[in-house]
């Protein structure tokens, strides 16, 4: 299959990768758009944990206010340079992220965040779940594991799914920008406000 620069300009603009990037995927992928998207998105998760380790020191601060003036949020993004926390995508990235934050109202950040306590009690709830409804425990952590990673999707910015594209989560977004801007990205504080 042939790649045109029309395929090339439209992955970039799906997915936040550079040109070099969309082109190397339609080449790995055989020009099959779908695979190309796939390609992408598992050397953006390669390079995001590759830069996690790399100081965050700047960044901004995102906010987001609902047209009723009864909810708003704040999100304290970060990256590593002054260049990239001035950019559009930084700064529109950021507002995605109080926006997700004032509608879904997240309690942490990311699994990592939850208190062991907190992952104990549930554990607890889906234990006696399991056993009122008469499972086997030998399925108990194969079902547990699964209701944790629904509690997480619900309770964690991370991995909630992005209010405004259900085909990725708030983690994929962000490590699409970590591709696009070449730096480690990080949220360091949420808080969500309501009247």
């Amino acid at each position: 299959m042939e790649i045109t620069t029309q395929t090339i300009q439209k992955l970039r603009h799906e997915t936040g990768a550079g040109i070099m990037d969309a082109k190397k995927a339609l080449q790995e992928s055989g020009g099959d758009y779908a695979k190309a998207i796939g390609w992408l998105k598992k050397r953006g998760q390669k390079i995001a944990l590759s830069k996690q380790s790399r100081k965050t020191k700047e960044g901004v601060i995102g906010y987001y206010i609902h047209a009723n003036a009864k909810v708003a949020a704040l999100v304290a993004l970060v990256c590593e340079s002054d260049f990239v926390a001035k950019t559009d995508d930084f700064k529109e990235l950021a507002h995605d992220l109080a926006m997700q934050v004032a509608a879904t109202d997240p309690q942490y950040i990311s699994p990592e965040n939850v208190p062991a306590d907190i992952i104990e009690g549930e554990k607890e709830i889906y234990r006696a779940q399991l056993k009122s409804e008469g499972k086997p425990e030998k399925i108990w952590e194969k079902v547990i594991t699964g209701k944790l990673d629904k509690f997480f999707s619900e309770n964690c910015l991370l991995k909630q799914v992005f209010i405004k594209d259900d085909g990725k989560t708030i983690e994929q977004l962000i490590q699409a920008r970590v591709l696009k801007l070449g730096e480690n990205i990080q949220v360091r504080a949420i808080k969500r406000m309501a009247l």
